[in-house]
């Protein structure tokens, strides 16, 4: 076959050793399709580089076959990996993938809106933590949806993502294993729902410690490398310092360890850190972050399960997938030194 030429379902048929409608089969309905035979059709596409093209499908077909996924920054270290996941069970079943890059800009939010409203998404994924920009007016209209990531707050949208509460008290404990009793949660937040379960999950696992509220210390902060280097400038202006900090995510912990290092402390033997996400970075830093691992390929996988099963049979109530993340252990706690 020439390398100019783009792969054909027939060449996968023929390499295969099986029929162009077992071919079909095997990728649009791959549960009816023996094992045996899909590793032979996957195998066979993979070498031949076929793909199938969902938005002739959905011309032809008269429906869209396509899934739009919102995002506000695609550059997330999370959203490629959740994207995998999604993208690889969506293209099982035959449909494909469009990423909308919101960039939290109103204007691209209701561009998207429209284009939804437009009939040509079949469904649609949030990983903005809100309905899209103008809903209020067009919301009746919006295809099935589900959130990914981040909740929408006050919405009945379906959502997957990680067990932020279980996470977070995961970390919370750690800490306390290791002991620390001063520890500052840095990301607090009335408006994004995730940063909310988070701080429950640090409050059970104190609470658990009978740690008192008045030895807490909760700062504010969106989840941003500057609000954690802000977080450690307030408790230093405050005079109050913790032993340990308990980060909202991995960003939020990259400032609180660039606020430190600054200031010129030694980590861990001076402060502990400890993150949520485990994006790629986490381990170059230094010292490598220890933090909370998000499961993020299986809530891609599951996101679009869930949605495909909303496009076959509309939810009577809202539901919730939340999938138990990892502690992942390296060498920014320890025990609490003495300074």
């Amino acid at each position: 076959m020439s390398n100019s030429q783009p792969a054909t379902i027939e060449d996968v048929a023929r390499l295969a050793e099986v029929s162009i409608a077992t071919v079909s089969r095997a990728i649009h309905t791959p549960e009816k399709v023996a094992k045996s035979t899909r590793q032979r059709v996957n195998q066979a596409i993979a070498i031949t580089g076929y793909t199938t093209n969902a938005m002739a499908r959905s011309l032809r077909m008269g429906r869209s076959n396509m899934i739009l996924v919102l995002a506000p920054d695609i550059g997330d270290p999370n959203f490629s990996s959740i994207l995998i996941g999604l993208e690889n069970e969506a293209r099982a079943h035959g449909y494909g993938v469009l990423i909308g890059h919101t960039q939290n800009d109103p204007e691209r939010g209701l561009e998207y809106l429209k284009f939804l409203n437009s009939g040509q998404a079949a469904g649609l994924l949030l990983f903005t933590g809100h309905q899209p920009f103008g809903h209020q007016v067009l919301t009746t209209r919006l295809p099935p949806s589900v959130a990914v990531f981040e909740p929408v707050f006050g919405s009945s949208i379906p959502y997957v993502g990680v067990d932020d509460t279980a996470g977070a008290r995961k970390a919370a404990e750690y800490l306390l294993a290791s002991g620390h009793r001063s520890i500052a949660f840095v990301g607090d937040s009335k408006t994004r729902l995730g940063h909310v379960r988070r701080r429950k999950g640090y409050d059970l696992a104190l609470d658990a410690a009978r740690i008192p509220q008045a030895q807490r210390m909760v700062l504010d902060g969106e989840g941003s490398i500057e609000s954690g280097r802000l977080a450690v400038e307030q408790l230093f202006m405050r005079d109050t310092l913790p032993t340990a900090f308990m980060c909202v995510n991995d960003a939020t912990a990259v400032g609180v360890i660039n606020g430190l290092s600054a200031r010129g402390y030694d980590l861990p033997r001076d402060f502990s850190v400890i993150g949520f996400d485990d994006v790629p970075q986490a381990t170059f830093l230094n010292p490598p972050l220890t933090t909370i691992r998000q499961p993020r390929t299986a809530i891609g996988k599951q996101a679009m399960e869930l949605l495909l099963e909303t496009l076959a049979k509309p939810l009577t109530e809202k539901r919730e997938i939340l999938i138990l993340p990892d502690l992942i252990v390296r060498g920014s706690v320890t025990a609490p030194g003495k300074r």
